[in-house]
């Protein structure tokens, strides 16, 4: 029998760049039990955009009657559209023991650390400046200022390193992916973790 919320909820956030989307979908298929929170937007999908997949699509005023009744656990606007993460499913999902992963800024981490308790937030780093400016400038499509600011943006997102509790370098992706799920095993290996999955089983040792 399970506890009341047996699976984690781990935070993960890093600015542009830093190599955070590849990262987590290799968590994602190397480990069952991490399920992506996938939001919800009002957006118009992107072309290869599959909804359910990539993103809830759903229209304004549906979004704004989920906000009313307070279904979101954050949620934000940017460049005039909203997204928002479903409280409702990450409750179900944790209770029935899956860990939810949340692909977030530092703002709406945030907002989740105010609501949520026990929340894990694992921080992202490029190895340099250099690097990061390197890894954005991508297939030279971009002027310079757009890059510096991208850069610009990337530092002040990188000034909140603080108030997460893992940090990752990513300068070498197969070292980075094994600091990420070393901290996803070493989590659910904690007391409370341990106690809330296996509650029968220690009961009968002991």
């Amino acid at each position: 029998m399970h506890n009341a919320m047996s699976g984690n909820l781990f935070i993960v956030s890093a600015p542009s760049g830093a190599g955070k989307t590849s990262l987590v979908r290799a968590l994602l298929e190397a480990d069952p039990i991490v399920h992506l929170s996938i939001s919800f937007t009002t957006r118009a999908p992107r072309p290869g955009e599959i909804d359910g997949r990539d993103y809830h699509f759903v229209s304004k005023q549906a979004f704004v009657e989920m906000q009313g009744r307070g279904e979101f656990l954050e949620s934000a606007e940017v460049h005039g559209n909203y997204y928002g993460t479903s409280q409702k499913w990450i409750q179900e999902e944790r209770r029935k023991g899956n860990d939810i992963l949340l692909e977030i800024d530092w703002q709406g981490a945030l907002q989740v650390r105010k609501l949520v308790e026990g929340i894990i937030g694992i921080f992202i780093l490029p190895p340099s400046i250099e690097a990061l400016r390197q890894r954005l400038t991508g297939r030279g499509q971009d002027s310079a200022e757009v890059i510096d600011r991208r850069v610009a943006a990337a530092r002040e997102e990188m000034g909140h390193v603080g108030e997460f509790d893992y940090v990752i370098i990513n300068d070498d992706m197969e070292e980075a992916k094994r600091d990420l799920f070393a901290i996803v095993r070493a989590e659910r290996l904690g007391m409370k973790s341990q106690l809330d999955r296996h509650q029968e089983l220690i009961q009968k040792l002991i």
